[in-house]
């Protein structure tokens, strides 16, 4: 898959993301400002509940429109094995075992997976413990991730 094509599979990813919540925090909204919602005592929390529901779901989707704007503006480049890892890198990683993980350094959306055929690429930000390890690493060096007694060692395979 080219960075394009990544590009492009988050974006989208992200917009069905941003149509689901929508379609939520409507209804969540309705709910909260339902004539059944009105309380029916000082106990009744009902409304509040939901109202705190809806601004969760509101507040969720401008961090989402947020992310959306930061990919809609990325310029992608390139990387060769000396160039260090930085923004809109993808990289392949591989652990002690040899099993090869695939991570794009991104702006925003951390922890959303892209599938590739029968794999799949992490997004990770700079902020992330990973990303934070992995920016100015180049092909051939080791980094350590993970906490505690997880931390695992990686090389860094390749970097486009």
């Amino acid at each position: 898959m080219t960075k394009v094509q990544l590009l492009n599979q988050i974006t989208a990813a992200l917009d069905a993301d941003l149509a689901v919540l929508a379609t939520a925090a409507r209804f969540a909204h309705e709910a909260a400002t339902h004539e059944e919602c009105i309380p029916d005592n000082k106990y009744d929390t009902t409304a509040l509940e939901a109202s705190y529901v809806a601004q969760g779901q509101a507040n969720r989707a401008q961090e989402i429109r947020r992310a959306l704007e930061s990919y809609r503006v990325l310029e992608l480049r390139e990387f060769d094995d000396e160039t260090p890892v930085r923004l809109t890198a993808l990289v392949i990683l591989e652990d002690e075992e040899g099993e090869a993980r695939r991570v794009f350094l991104g702006p925003e959306a951390g922890g959303l997976k892209i599938a590739d055929g029968a794999e799949e690429i992490v997004v990770i930000t700079p902020q992330s413990p990973l990303g934070r390890v992995l920016l100015g690493k180049v092909v051939g060096d080791q980094l350590q991730a993970g906490m505690g007694g997880t931390r695992k060692t990686f090389t860094v395979v390749e970097v486009c």
